[in-house]
C-alpha cells in the first residue's frame, strides 16, 4: 500500500478525473450543439470532481515539496531559523487542513441526517462531499511525509 501511495496515486487519480470531466463537458457540448436538449447533470458532476482535483492537486504539491513559500527570505536564514519556519509551517498547515476536515466531517453528517439529496441527480450529497475530510486528511499525511523527507535529508 505505501508503494501505491508514493508512486503518484493522487496524479493518476486526478489526470482520471480530469478526462472523466473532460469526457462529460464534451458529451453534453456535442448534445447541445446537435439536439436543443442539454443535461442539467453534467456541471454537478464536474464541479464536484473539480474540487476534488483540486484537493489532489493540493497533497500531490505537498508531497513534491512544490507548495508556494518565500524562498528568497528562507534560503537566507541560518539554518535553525529554517527549522523553526519549517516546523511553524506544518503547525499552520495541519491546523488548516484539520480544520477543513472537521468541518468537512460536521457537513458530510448533516448532509447524511437531512438525507439531502443533489438537484439534478437525485444522489446523496454526502457522497461528493466525503472527498473533503478524507482528502484533507491526505494532504496532512503528504505534509508530514515532505517534512519527514526533508528533515531525514537535511534538505530543509
Amino acid at each position: 500500500m505505501w508503494k501505491f501511495l508514493d508512486n503518484h496515486a493522487e496524479e493518476t487519480f486526478g489526470a482520471l478525473l480530469l478526462a472523466l470531466m473532460a469526457l462529460i463537458a464534451f458529451v453534453n457540448v456535442i448534445v447541445r450543439y446537435c439536439t436543443t436538449f442539454s443535461f442539467a447533470w453534467t456541471e454537478e458532476l464536474t464541479v464536484n470532481f473539480f474540487v476534488w482535483a483540486v484537493l489532489l492537486g493540493t497533497a500531490c504539491v505537498f508531497r513534491k515539496g512544490g507548495n508556494l513559500s518565500m524562498t528568497v527570505l528562507y534560503n537566507v536564514c541560518p539554518r535553525r531559523l529554517r527549522l523553526c519556519f519549517l516546523g511553524l509551517a506544518l503547525a499552520l498547515g495541519v491546523i488548516f487542513f484539520g480544520c477543513l476536515a472537521y468541518f468537512g466531517v460536521l457537513e458530510v453528517v448533516d448532509e447524511y441526517q437531512l438525507e439531502s439529496t443533489s438537484e439534478s441527480l437525485g444522489i446523496p450529497v454526502w457522497w461528493y462531499t466525503l472527498a473533503t475530510p478524507f482528502f484533507s486528511l491526505l494532504i496532512i499525511f503528504r505534509m508530514l511525509q515532505r517534512v519527514y523527507l526533508d528533515l531525514r535529508d537535511g534538505t530543509y
